[in-house]
């Protein structure tokens, strides 16, 4: 699809863009708040505003949502494509130099778990690399930027059916029952905790290694989950189940299953390989 390939080659440029702009901009906070009422960063409302830029250039989107955006802006109303978006994931661990990134869903026509054929993220780190995935792939592809300025092709990614890592979010204090004695097996059976705090980082890393589990669940003080449907948890849902792998919400059997209800709506959300997602549903069915 001719229009998937121009939005992936504005991926790209925004992406390079918004790694320069990481690397020299000022990381003060605003004087404002986005939707779900975070402060925002210098650096998030420069990375929305690269990408808006960019995004307005083409006919073939309809409209853009982003976690720095109140509500849905329009572009073009016959086109049929909404790009949604978080422009920097992770932005609060730029002052320690901590790997962040992008994430990237697109929906035809409207904004419905059913509707999203294609995801992306970019991660700023050691190194710039890029995940694509759409309906046409057979699994998710890693790109890398080389010494000439382009995404080179790396490799397909896939997940183990079992893997080795823990990434497991949110105060522990405010944890349940329930997740508390399934990360408690998690560890026993041997798994490693690899947590930044960076959603794009932990859960690149668990993919490239081959395997394990990510988990934001509720709390007492965030019942319905932080990390926002649309543009955080879809798109690495797509991401993750074209991989070979699996997700939930500690209820649904793939968070595709999730009803829309509101553009900044939040979610519990655990991703990764069968076994782990196998293991979560035997722990969270008991609850």
């Amino acid at each position: 699809m001719r229009d998937l390939e121009q939005i992936f080659d504005a991926i790209k440029d925004v992406s390079k863009r918004i790694s320069e702009e990481i690397k020299y901009t000022d990381l003060g906070y605003t004087s404002h708040e986005n939707a779900t009422g975070d402060t925002q960063l210098k650096l998030d409302v420069l990375s929305d505003e690269i990408i808006t830029e960019k995004f307005k250039e083409l006919e073939c989107v309809k409209a853009l949502v982003s976690e720095e955006k109140d509500e849905e802006l329009c572009i073009n109303e016959e086109a049929s494509l909404i790009v949604a978006y978080d422009p920097l994931d992770g932005s609060s661990l730029v002052d320690v130099n901590f790997a962040v990134g992008s994430i990237f869903a697109i929906y035809e026509n409207e904004l419905k778990p059913e509707n999203l054929i294609a995801a992306a993220y970019s991660v700023y780190g050691p190194r710039l690399e890029l995940v694509i995935a759409d309906k046409k792939c057979t699994l998710p592809k890693l790109y890398r930027l080389n010494r000439s300025g382009e995404f080179a092709f790396i490799k397909e990614l896939s997940l183990k059916e079992k893997g080795k890592l823990n990434a497991t979010g949110a105060t522990q204090s405010g944890w349940s029952k329930t997740h508390q004695e399934f990360v408690r097996e998690l560890f026993m059976q041997g798994y490693r905790l690899r947590y930044s705090g960076a959603m794009v980082a932990d859960l690149h890393q668990i993919l490239l290694k081959g395997g394990g589990l990510f988990s934001y669940p509720d709390t007492t003080d965030h019942p319905n989950g932080k990390l926002r449907v649309l543009f955080e948890v879809l798109p690495f849902a797509f991401i993750y189940e074209n991989a070979g792998g699996a997700t939930s919400n500690g209820k649904n059997k793939t968070l595709f299953d999730i009803q829309i209800q509101k553009t900044h709506q939040s979610t519990p959300c655990f991703f990764g390989s069968k076994f782990e997602l196998n293991l979560l549903h035997e722990f969270y069915g008991k609850a």
